[in-house]
């Protein structure tokens, strides 16, 4: 179940990830990277936003078999989690960022029983900070978090690490990897590239000062 390289060329063909070595863009953390990454980018092209869909479809069915929710993180997975779940039959909720300021003040949105097995969508893998901050809303509302599947991950050693810790099994669609051999492959950056890029992700909060 490797759709790794399919998913890269997808994710580059519609620009929902950009690479300019030469052009850094600022990251909302404040890190300049080579690389900048919006896969709600993808839902606006059917031929890509249903071959995902399905792909992470699979991955639930695969690697999850006991799933009983599907829940999105906001805001990037809501609308692919919405699709997974609506392929799968399965009810849907989703995880804001923040509490409501108003109303019922709710983090997770959506109706979730205690108890019940729960798969994460996630569109993006940075540090997983906030992917892992979602985990923690469900599994404090009283579910059952099975795992996480998401569309491409940066593959940092930190969230690695942090996944880990927190005991949260990650798969991904494609990944860092799977995205630089892609981009060298169809030539969508040149190979003296490759160096600034690899240095970048390995250490890529300093990178550019």
């Amino acid at each position: 179940m490797d759709y790794s390289r399919k998913v890269a060329e997808f994710l580059l063909s519609c620009e929902a990830i950009k690479l300019s070595p030469d052009r850094p863009f600022t990251w909302a953390s404040g890190w300049k990277s080579p690389i900048y990454c919006d896969n709600r980018r993808t839902l606006a092209f059917p031929e890509i936003r249903t071959y995902i869909r399905d792909a992470l479809c699979a991955m639930v069915q695969h690697y999850y078999p006991r799933a009983e929710v599907i829940a999105g993180v906001a805001t990037g997975a809501i609308a692919q989690g919405a699709l997974v779940a609506d392929r799968l039959q399965l009810p849907f909720c989703y995880v804001r960022s923040a509490p409501k300021d108003h109303g019922l003040e709710n983090l997770v949105e959506g109706h979730l029983t205690a108890g019940q097995k729960v798969v994460v969508i996630e569109d993006l893998i940075s540090t997983g900070g906030s992917s892992l901050k979602a985990v923690d809303a469900l599994r404090r509302s009283g579910a059952e978090v099975l795992g996480m599947v998401a569309i491409f991950s940066y593959q940092f050693a930190v969230a690695e690490q942090s996944f880990q810790q927190q005991q949260v099994t990650l798969h991904t669609l494609s990944n860092y990897n799977a995205l630089i051999e892609t981009a060298i492959d169809r030539q969508y950056i040149q190979p003296q590239w490759l160096n600034i890029l690899q240095q970048w992700r390995a250490n890529p909060d300093q990178w550019g000062k």
